[in-house]
C-alpha cells in the first residue's frame, strides 16, 4: 500500500516564514534611514553606511555562532537570544547620536538578524521538510523573507512621515519581538543518517574546509552579498538623487508616488515582490536541474541586468524594471546555495555550514555598503561600486562551475 505523500506546507514552514517576513522586513528598511539620519546630524553619507556595514559584516559572523549554537543547544533557544538583540540593538540605537555609536550598536543588530536569519530558520525548515520537498520548501522559506522587503521599506517611509525615525526604531524593536509568538510551531526532527550523528561538529567542518568544492561556493556567495547589501542600504538614496524627474501627470504620480525619494522606497518594494516568484521558481527548479548551473545562470544574469541598467540613462521607468528583474533573482540564490550545502555534506551540521558560507556573503555585504558610501563621498556618485558589483558577479558566475555536487560520502569513496 502507498504511503500518503508528506505534506509540502507544514506549520514548521509557516512559523518560520513569519520570522523570516518580519525580520528581513525591518532589515530591509535600512537604506530608507539614510538621508533622514545623516540630514538630522549633518554626517557624510559614508558614516550611516558604515554602520549597516558594521550590521551586515556582525551578521555574516554571527550565523556560524547562532547556526552552532542552535544545534547544540535548541533552535528555539538561539531565535529567542537573536530576537532580543535584534530588539535592544533597535531600541538603543535610537539613543545614538553619534556616527560611532551607531556603529557599535549595529553590531547587536547585526546578530539579531543571524539568531533570526536564513542560517537558523532555513535549517528547522530543511530538516522538517520531506527530502522530495526540500528545495521548493527552502525557496518559499526564503520567499517569505522576500515578502517582507515588498513591505518593510514603504513601512517605514510611511511611518517617517508620522513620526521621527528614533520612534520608527522602537515600532520595529516591538514588532520584532512579536515574532517569538510562532516559536511553538517551529519544531522539526533532526534528519540525519548514523554516520551524521557519530560525526563531530569538528569533524565535519574541517572536512568541508579542505573540500574544494565547500571553498568555491563560501567564494562565490561574496557577490551576493556585496550586490543585494550595496542595493538594499544605497539603492533609495541613488534612486532619491539620480533619478529623472516623475512626470505630474504620469501613471507613477497617479499611484501616489510623486517624488523620487518615494520610487526608491518604492523599487525596493518591487525587488522584494519580484523575488518572491524568483525564489519559489529556484526552489522548485533545484528539485529538477542542477543547482551549481542555476546559480551559475542566475549570477551572469545579475551581470548583465546591473551592466545595462547602469549604462543607460536613470529614469523612473528603468528603475522599475531594473527592480523588477533584479528581485527575480535576487535571493534565488539561497535556497539553491543551502540545498546545495544539505545535498553535498547532509543535514546534521547544515546551520553551522551554511552559516560559514553566509559569513562570505555578508562579507560582501559589508565591503558593498561601506564602499558605497565611501566612493559617493569620494567621487559624488555610486558608478564605481555598480562596476565592482558587475565584476564580481561574472566572478561568481564562473566560480559555481567546477563544483562538485554530490554527496560528500561519495566522493570520499570514488
Amino acid at each position: 500500500m502507498d504511503q500518503p505523500k508528506a505534506p509540502l506546507i507544514t506549520p514548521v514552514l509557516i512559523a518560520g516564514g513569519i520570522i523570516l517576513m518580519i525580520g528581513f522586513a525591518i532589515r530591509a528598511s535600512f537604506g530608507v534611514f539614510q538621508i533622514p539620519i545623516a540630514a538630522e546630524f549633518g554626517w557624510l553619507r559614508s558614516e550611516f553606511s558604515l554602520a549597516i556595514a558594521i550590521q551586515n559584516l556582525a551578521w555574516g559572523v554571527g550565523q556560524p555562532m547562532f547556526g552552532a549554537m542552535a544545534e547544540r543547544f535548541g533552535d528555539r533557544k538561539a531565535i529567542i537570544l537573536g530576537a532580543i538583540l535584534y530588539a535592544g540593538g533597535l531600541v538603543l540605537s535610537s539613543f545614538a547620536v553619534t556616527p560611532e555609536q551607531h556603529q557599535m550598536l549595529e553590531i547587536l543588530v547585526g546578530f539579531g538578524i543571524a539568531g533570526t536569519g536564513f542560517g537558523v530558520i532555513l535549517a528547522v525548515v530543511g530538516r522538517a521538510a520531506a527530502p522530495e520537498h526540500r528545495s521548493m520548501t527552502l525557496g518559499i522559506a526564503t520567499a517569505a523573507g522576500s515578502a517582507g522587503q515588498v513591505f518593510g521599506a514603504p513601512t517605514a517611509e510611511f511611518l517617517l512621515t508620522m513620526m521621527p525615525w528614533q520612534e520608527v526604531f522602537l515600532v520595529f524593536a516591538l514588532v520584532i519581538l512579536a515574532t517569538l509568538f510562532a516559536l511553538p510551531f517551529l519544531r522539526s526532527p533532526h534528519v540525519a543518517t548514523r554516520a551524521e550523528l557519530e560525526e563531530s561538529l569538528g569533524t565535519v567542518l574541517g572536512r568541508a574546509f579542505k573540500d574544494p568544492t565547500y571553498l568555491l561556493i563560501f567564494i562565490g556567495f561574496f557577490s551576493c552579498g556585496y550586490q543585494l547589501a550595496f542595493i538594499t542600504a544605497h539603492f533609495p538614496a541613488f534612486v532619491t538623487e539620480m533619478c529623472g524627474p516623475i512626470d505630474p501627470a504620469g501613471s507613477l504620480a497617479a499611484l501616489g508616488i510623486t517624488s523620487t525619494s518615494a520610487l526608491g522606497a518604492v523599487a525596493l518594494a518591487v525587488i522584494g515582490l519580484a523575488n518572491i516568484v524568483g525564489t519559489v521558481t529556484a526552489g522548485w527548479l533545484g528539485q529538477r536541474y542542477t543547482k551549481k548551473y542555476l546559480l551559475a545562470g542566475i549570477y551572469t544574469a545579475r551581470t548583465i541586468a546591473s551592466a545595462a541598467f547602469i549604462l543607460m540613462p536613470i529614469t523612473p521607468t528603468s528603475v522599475l524594471v531594473f527592480s523588477l528583474v533584479m528581485g527575480s533573482l535576487w535571493l534565488a540564490t539561497v535556497p539553491l546555495t543551502s540545498g546545495l550545502v544539505a545535498h553535498i555534506y547532509g543535514m546534521r551540521y547544515m546551520g553551522t555550514l551554511y552559516g560559514f558560507v553566509f559569513l562570505s556573503h555578508q562579507i560582501g555585504g559589508f565591503m558593498g555598503v561601506w564602499l558605497g558610501g565611501k566612493m559617493y563621498d569620494i567621487s559624488g556618485d555610486y558608478t564605481l561600486v555598480w562596476w565592482i558589483g558587475v565584476g564580481v558577479g561574472a566572478f561568481s558566475a564562473i566560480v559555481h562551475l567546477p563544483v562538485r555536487e554530490r554527496p560528500y560520502q561519495r566522493l570520499a569513496v570514488a
